[in-house]
């Protein structure tokens, strides 16, 4: 089916991570950024070229279109979601990204910063796409691949599909949004027009895996009230919020809760932010685990901690936010198991062997399973992404993009 087809993920790809699309936690507005607008437009004026005529880019950043169905059948209408934005970690302006072709197994120098090596030794899986065609950037900013590769590989998706009108699938709604980097993807999300009943992100790594299991994950704020005071004058008066929020940090286990030192299935508490003066400073973290109620064990651990660091400043007040920012996908999934089935089925089809992972993490899908479309996510072949040693297979991204044409097919199929 995929023998004579020219695919144009990569030059797509190519394309759309020379777009800035970076989002930014520390803004209120919807998207967060403007310029994540700029590759939404970008999509529409393609998806209308293939003729979605219906695709159209909202005021908050999401671009929706439509891929009728060329089936009498009564089948599901099925999305394809993949996230515009780039992460605040690193810089995505002016990115330069190099196609190193017929990789040869060793080292990746790049160039405008050779202190940037991208090596096997440190990216396992790098050493075993030896022979394909690898895509960094320059070194200077993060590549884009997550998450443009898997909006590109739903554009050739799209495009493959426009070009082979005698291959029947049911409705396709195409979906693409903004701010999933900073846990915003989907608040403005419009689920009526979107108009699906099952959904599959591609925001995954290695080939063939596949991921139906995300983390469960809060947000606590911890804001520290001290005494200000002239510090020429201070004694017995002044008490540093500062030197709070240090001592709260500094009381987290060395060797256990942290992401640099868990892995699997354990899961983690994590200052991401820290900022104040000296009467009042707060501290963000984050806490995750796959099992949803042990983030209310991690948060009562953590205000014990909280108590204990207030008892050694008397005078000092502190009070604690708990925001909920996702849920493990699985709780969803596993209600409607045909959904996972069919895209293992998919990609084994794609000539590939099946990795069913849980990620430690989370994506859009995590949120849109439990607003009523239950979503798993497919890879795409991005890899190390938020920073400068992010690549991605060219390979891999084609095998993505059969994979997910299998996918429709499938549910065809099974309807």
């Amino acid at each position: 089916m995929f023998e004579n087809y020219s695919f144009t993920v990569a030059e797509r790809f190519l394309r759309y991570v020379q777009i800035d699309t970076q989002s930014d936690p520390q803004s209120q507005s919807y998207p967060s950024t403007e310029k994540q607008k700029d590759l939404g437009r970008l999509l529409v004026q393609e998806l209308l070229q293939m003729g979605l005529s219906d695709a159209a880019l909202d005021e908050y950043g999401y671009v929706y279109a439509t891929l009728p169905a060329r089936s009498d059948k009564a089948i599901p209408v099925i999305c394809f979601c993949a996230h515009m934005d780039t992460a605040p970690d690193c810089t995505g302006q002016g990115v330069k990204p190099i196609v190193h072709r017929n990789y040869d197994g060793g080292d990746l120098i790049l160039p405008d910063d050779p202190a940037q090596v991208i090596s096997p030794r440190e990216h396992p899986y790098l050493a075993s796409r030896k022979g394909d065609d690898i895509i960094t950037a320059s070194g200077t900013t993060l590549l884009g691949a997550d998450d443009k590769a898997g909006v590109a590989v739903i554009m050739d998706m799209v495009h493959f599909l426009v070009e082979h009108p005698e291959i029947p699938h049911g409705t396709i709604r195409i979906l693409f949004t903004p701010d999933e980097e900073i846990g915003r993807g989907v608040n403005k999300l419009d689920m009526a027009r979107l108009g699906a009943d099952f959904g599959y992100t591609l925001d995954g790594g290695e080939r063939g895996s596949l991921e139906d299991e995300t983390f469960s994950a809060n947000a606590m704020t911890v804001t520290f009230h001290g005494v200000s005071a002239h510090p020429g004058y201070a004694k017995d008066k002044l008490v540093n919020a500062l030197k709070l929020a240090a001592h709260f940090i500094e009381s987290l286990p060395k060797d256990e809760w942290s992401p640099e030192t868990t892995d699997g299935r354990y899961g983690f508490v994590h200052p991401v932010r820290m900022s104040g003066i000296a009467e009042k400073a707060v501290v963000e973290l984050i806490v995750r685990d796959f099992i949803t109620n042990r983030l209310t064990a991690y948060e009562g651990a953590l205000r014990n901690r909280l108590e204990d660091t207030l008892a050694t400043w008397p005078g000092a007040t502190a009070e604690v936010v708990v925001t909920e920012q996702y849920r493990n996908m699985k709780e969803i999934l596993d209600q409607h198991p045909e959904v996972s089935e069919y895209a293992a089925e998919a990609i084994g089809r794609a000539g590939l062997t099946v990795g069913r992972n849980s990620a430690r993490g989370g994506t859009d899908g995590s949120r849109l399973s439990f607003m009523g479309l239950p979503c798993p996510n497919i890879f795409t072949g991005e890899m190390a992404f938020h920073g400068k040693h992010e690549y991605v297979s060219i390979q891999d991204m084609q095998k993505s993009v059969e994979t997910i044409v299998h996918l429709a097919m499938i549910w065809q199929e099974g309807a």
